[in-house]
């Protein structure tokens, strides 16, 4: 089964702009989710049905930044839920369980390689917003924002 069923995009966008006129909804190439400017963008594709809804269930949920990567994927997996739970039954949508699980493990993934020691790879903890420290060889390291690209780990003098 594919990520969810029914409507496809071009219905369910006009249904979510009368539905929450106090969010935007804006084509673009990835589907996300802009606090700053409280818009949502969607991908005009049928199999994005469950990821806009997702999108949308980050606005309802006021979700607008985190400090610390955790709590990133506490919002992820609280807006699936509410995507799934609340927002497809009202537009008569199922999303598909491997989809979000598959998601939610993009997220996952990308916390460990972000906590992973550049110089020991044994998990470290993290001491600020980018800034982490291995438990076992003590080296602390900065990473990048990288939800969108790829990963940078840099290690920091002692």
């Amino acid at each position: 089964m594919g990520a969810a069923t029914s409507p496809s995009t071009p219905l369910l966008i006009p249904q979510l702009r009368r539905d929450y006129p106090d969010v935007q909804f804006q084509a673009d190439t990835y589907c996300h989710w802009d606090p700053k400017t409280r818009t949502v963008y969607y991908q005009e594709a049928p199999e994005a049905v469950a990821d806009i809804l997702h999108e949308v269930a980050h606005a309802l949920l006021d979700h607008v930044d985190y400090t610390q990567d955790i709590q990133l994927l506490a919002m992820e997996r609280d807006a699936w839920h509410f995507a799934r739970q609340d927002l497809a039954p009202r537009y008569a949508i199922v999303i598909d369980d491997d989809h979000q699980q598959e998601a939610l493990d993009s997220y996952r993934e990308w916390l460990h390689a972000r906590s992973t020691c550049p110089s020991c790879s044994a998990t470290g903890m993290q001491i600020e917003r980018h800034n982490y420290r291995c438990l076992a060889c003590e080296t602390s390291w900065r990473v990048n924002e990288a939800r969108i690209c790829r990963l940078r780990r840099v290690r920091l003098l002692k």
